[in-house]
């Protein structure tokens, strides 16, 4: 195996592997919805992604930082919708139905996924610095090894989560997915809030 590509796999899995809302609106989808969507929405979870990493990789965060006014604007939008996405996420009565979800249009779930994957400041941000220090770092013509093992890591772990949770879903019943989706809810609207005050914090300078 390349030895670059395997660098860009194991930085990818570093670089997803945190709990962050990705994970979290993975999790909860294996949990209340059938396998086949479960997967479904790991695929287009992971297209965010890789999208996203190749954006950082190749440059987002030079463009955020000559626009001042594009940073603001993803970190206020971004605080606003992540908050609301927690806030759902809590008010959630969705119980471990067989069918539970099998009728969600795949638009919203397109929708969702864009939105904590690219309305996500801080994955931008630490995309931007993680992905971005190596693409400095390796010769020009690696990079694409490198990357390539960057989108495997993110299948790979996006996959294995829906994998993991089919597999054991029938040991959760529907108080414990509650409790998940408080918890899980609150980290979301935490978080939000962190980056709102991110904003304040930034017009302020």
């Amino acid at each position: 195996m390349n030895s670059i590509f395997l660098q860009g796999f194991i930085m990818g899995l570093a670089y997803v592997a945190p709990i962050g809302l990705q994970n979290l609106f993975v999790i909860n989808t294996a949990l209340t919805q059938s396998r086949w969507r479960s997967y479904l929405t790991a695929f287009i979870v992971i297209f965010f992604d890789i999208t996203l990493a190749l954006a950082c990789f190749y440059g987002i965060g030079a463009v955020m930082e000559r626009f001042m006014i594009l940073e603001l604007f993803i970190l206020l939008l971004g605080s606003l919708i992540i908050i609301y996405i927690g806030i759902s996420l809590i008010r959630s009565k969705e119980g471990l139905k067989s069918d539970a979800g099998i009728d969600l249009p795949i638009k919203k779930v397109a929708i969702a996924a864009c939105v904590v994957t690219w309305f996500n400041p801080q994955a931008i941000i630490d995309g931007t610095m993680m992905l971005g220090a190596f693409r400095a770092a390796i010769p020009a013509s690696q990079a694409n090894s490198f990357i390539a093992g960057v989108a495997t890591a993110s299948f790979s772990w996006f996959f294995a989560i829906v994998t993991l949770i089919s597999l054991f879903s029938a040991k959760i019943n529907d108080r414990i997915l509650r409790y998940i989706n408080i918890i899980c809810g609150s980290v979301i609207v935490f978080y939000g809030i962190k980056l709102g005050l991110s904003f304040f914090q930034k017009i302020q300078l």
